[in-house]
């Protein structure tokens, strides 16, 4: 049976003002510089300049608007008790009735307000700093150094230069060639119409193969340290002691490789009736290859990744000071040409009834301002929601930041750092994902700086990050020849005081990417 009913209800959601805070609060400092040109392309309202009225403290804060701040924060607390930096204070929707509105009610709160500006600086960065840009390397890629090899090659026919190229073509970026011969006749066929069988692939990837860098073209890792180990051996300039060493390491690499993977050093001293000595300086020569023979090619196919600090703490005579780096972020402000139109509608209005056009236009000037205000103060709380966080993870590991012994960093999750800001946890993990810190002791992730807490024998709670450094330590220290397993490094911690389980030690070293006691062996 249908039936209507009548029923009230009140929901809660994000502004959009919220939602673009909270991405902005993701990305590193590095990257916000693209999204500010992004805005800047989308909104024509919001301008990039260098006169500003305001000169935020702090990190480009006005004291008026600090103030504003305040009774935002207030206000959040008062109605829902959420946190700042989830910015929990959730608009509710109100339907307006739908009447005719004087345009100076479209106009007062745009005409009498101040300029939505910010000023954001480091306070240590000058002028020059901000001007200053990374330089671009240009260098021919890893394939046009290949292409350029293959003028070398003696070619009968057209074809078999295409040939060539394509098969250069489908060597990756490590040097490679991980695509099937298969796939190599078919990609000619279809993109070069020219047909090629498997014996002229093979042909044509041989000559490739003597390419520098040796070991390009081969199609897997035994592959190409053979090639090294042939090209090795073919220089004229090696002698005949090393052309000795260098045909055991070829017939390790050939016939035991499996052995030498898994590092089974007496099985393969026997099997190949060698002294200890011969084999350690047989093994050497393969510890030697390039696993990837393009990573010693400087190429800028491959974008170069800086690391830009989003912070900076200088340690000036004991008393750690804390910046925020904002070099990449540019000063913007409201295009004063949108202002001018708001006034040109007012002056031509002045008190009457605007007319449907009018109101139109109104309505779009006032949402593109609307926009690049919300964009500005969501970068300017973006930075004060930083600088909070990194200035309590500062002081939480006090310690550290002023001695740079990781040993005294303290156990320290995000729940502790959202209990000293008054922030969310998640708003403290976002602040915390892909951001670096710059110190005296090096650039440092934010992340590491986080950790579960591992109790000592004596009852005291120490951070994980410091028995991963004594554990580090330990398998550092350790003889190579007979490396210590898991469970003698879970003797070694408890002897030190540190109560840990043999799993515990085993997933600690993975962590660190190192490897089990047997893979740890050298000669």
């Amino acid at each position: 049976m249908l039936k209507q009913q009548l029923t009230q209800k009140l929901q809660q959601k994000l502004s959009p003002q919220q939602i673009q805070l909270m991405k902005l609060l993701q990305i590193p400092t590095a990257i916000l510089d693209q999204r500010i040109k992004e805005e800047l392309e989308a909104n024509p309202a919001l301008e990039e300049g260098d006169t500003l009225e305001d000169d935020y403290l702090e990190m480009g804060r006005t004291e008026d608007s600090k103030e504003d701040d305040q009774v935002e924060r207030d206000t959040d607390h008062s109605e829902g008790g959420e946190s700042e930096g989830e910015v929990d204070d959730l608009e509710r929707e109100e339907v307006m009735p739908e009447e005719e509105v004087l345009i100076d009610d479209y106009l007062n709160d745009y005409m009498d307000d101040d300029e939505a500006s910010y000023k954001y600086q480091a306070e240590s960065g000058g002028q020059e700093e901000d001007n200053k840009t990374l330089p671009v390397a240009v260098e021919d890629t890893f394939h046009e150094y290949l292409e350029q090899q293959i003028g070398m090659l003696d070619f009968k026919e057209e074809r078999e230069r295409i040939i060539a190229k394509q098969i250069v073509g489908s060597i990756d970026d490590d040097g490679y060639l991980r695509r099937d011969t298969e796939a190599i006749l078919d990609d000619l066929v279809f993109s070069q119409n020219v047909s090629a069988t498997h014996v002229e692939i093979e042909y044509w990837l041989t000559k490739i193969q003597r390419f520098d860098p040796p070991g390009v073209g081969a199609r897997n890792l035994q592959e190409s340290l053979l090639l090294q180990i042939e090209h090795k051996i073919t220089r004229s300039e090696t002698s005949f002691d090393e052309k000795l060493i260098l045909q055991i390491s070829r017939k390790i690499i050939a016939n035991y490789f499996d052995e030498f993977t898994k590092k089974h050093y007496p099985r393969l001293q026997r099997q190949l009736n060698l002294t200890e000595d011969e084999l350690k300086e047989a093994i050497d020569e393969i510890l030697k290859l390039n696993p990837k023979p393009a990573s010693g090619h400087v190429t800028n196919s491959r974008s170069t990744h800086y690391i830009v600090p989003d912070f900076i703490i200088i340690n000036n005579d004991g008393e750690l000071e804390l910046s925020l780096n904002s070099r990449n972020a540019p000063d913007l402000h409201i295009n004063n040409h949108y202002r001018d139109m708001l006034r040109a509608y007012k002056h031509t209005v002045n008190g009457r009834r605007a007319t449907n056009k009018e109101k139109e236009a109104i309505l779009f000037i006032k949402q593109k301002i609307d926009s690049a205000k919300w964009f500005i103060d969501a970068i300017r709380q973006r930075q004060q929601t930083m600088f909070n966080t990194m200035y309590a993870i500062m002081n939480y590991q006090y310690d550290y930041f002023a001695s740079g012994d990781q040993k005294r960093l303290r156990p320290m999750i995000l729940k502790d750092i959202a209990d000293i800001t008054g922030l969310d946890i998640s708003t403290v993990s976002r602040v915390a994902n892909s951001k670096f810190v710059q110190t005296e002791f090096g650039t440092k992730r934010l992340k590491d700086f986080f950790s579960e807490s591992l109790q000592t024998q004596d009852g005291e709670e120490v951070s994980t990050l410091e028995v991963k450094k004594i554990l580090t330590d330990i398998i550092g220290a350790e003889n190579k020849r007979k490396p210590l397993s898991d469970e003698k490094l879970k003797s070694m911690l408890m002897k030190k005081g540190y109560n840990i389980a043999r799993r515990t030690v085993a997933k600690y070293r993975e962590q660190l990417n190192i490897s089990v006691a047997r893979l740890r062996k050298e000669l």
